[in-house]
């Protein structure tokens, strides 16, 4: 009972997290299940049928608070489905021994990218035009084949290359990806199903990061206009990174004198990441305060002082 708590709050924390980038549901839940101990097919299957609950949810909340783009969603959640569904069958078709280091550095690879990618400043200005289909089509297909097979990638793929192509403001992107992610989580599930049967669900798991992440979905598409993405971005990047590291260093057997060294040389970039995102962070802030100075009119009182009229004085 105390451990599916403790997956229900794991659920809980991974929206919130997911509301507020548009990316790192799969991540969190996965890796955290991998470091329990489930093998990686299961685990990417667990989280992914959790998902089918959860992406509604967070849908639903997403589209009442003004936040998604239907038409990109349509043109990016059939691609997805798609690959996830091919990444589902590929992985469930390799054994636990060669998909957990698989996993783990496709797990770290992203984590590694969502250190560098919050870092540095994040872009606020929007270009003018519309994203088209030969663009999210295989955009689309590769995030969904990347999170079926890492168990998460969904977000960290599609929500960046969004960002980074200027045409959306960037609560529409986070509202946009996780909507499109139900259909992927759906795709990725029957893949599952097919490739590992119904003994492949966890369903106690299931159940419990479902209830956490049906609790936490819409307060999370409230948080994506407040809480600062910069912060959240890196820290869920080291947790992610560290987290998988263990197991990369146990596929390639590195020595036991050598891995606090790696954690190490982990912990500082880490920190320096954390930095860099506090420093970007203070600077977009204030550069963005220093706009609204400029580009504020001048006050002027609603009922002016008249002034006092003078008379000169008779000779």
């Amino acid at each position: 009972m105390r451990k599916l708590l403790v997956l229900a709050l794991v659920g809980l924390a991974a929206q919130l997290v997911d509301g507020a980038l548009g990316m790192a549901y799969g991540l969190t839940s996965t890796t955290l299940l991998l470091l329990a101990g489930v093998a990686p097919a299961a685990a990417s299957a667990s989280v992914h049928l959790a998902e089918v609950g959860t992406t509604l949810a967070a849908g639903v909340a997403h589209w009442r608070f003004g936040n998604v783009d239907w038409r990109v969603v349509g043109r990016i959640a059939v691609p997805g489905a798609l690959g996830a569904f091919a990444g589902a069958t590929f992985l469930s078709a390799i054994s636990t021994e060669a998909a957990a280091p698989w996993m783990a550095a496709i797990l770290f690879t992203l984590g590694a990218y969502l250190l560098v990618r919050f870092s540095r400043p994040l872009r606020t200005e929007r270009r003018a035009g519309r994203l088209r289909g030969r663009f999210l089509g295989p955009l689309g297909l590769v995030a969904g084949f990347v999170d079926a097979t890492g168990g998460g990638g969904w977000g960290p793929v599609a929500t960046p290359a969004l960002l980074v192509s200027g045409r959306m403001e960037p609560r529409k992107v986070i509202g946009s990806v996780d909507t499109a992610e139900f259909l992927v989580a759906g795709a990725a599930s029957v893949g599952f199903l097919i490739g590992l049967g119904s003994e492949g669900f966890l369903l106690p798991m299931v159940a419990a990061l479902l209830v956490g992440g049906l609790i936490a979905a819409p307060l999370a598409a409230w948080l994506v206009r407040i809480v600062p993405a910069q912060l959240l971005g890196a820290a869920i990047g080291g947790v992610i990174v560290l987290t998988n590291a263990r197991t990369l260093m146990r596929a390639a057997d590195l020595g036991g004198g050598v891995r606090p060294a790696v954690y190490a040389l982990l912990v500082a970039g880490w920190v320096a990441a954390l930095g860099l995102a506090v420093r970007a962070l203070l600077r977009t802030r204030r550069a963005r305060a220093l706009a609204n100075a400029v580009h504020t009119p001048p006050t002027t009182p609603a009922h002016p002082t008249p002034e006092p009229v003078t008379t000169a004085p008779t000779p």
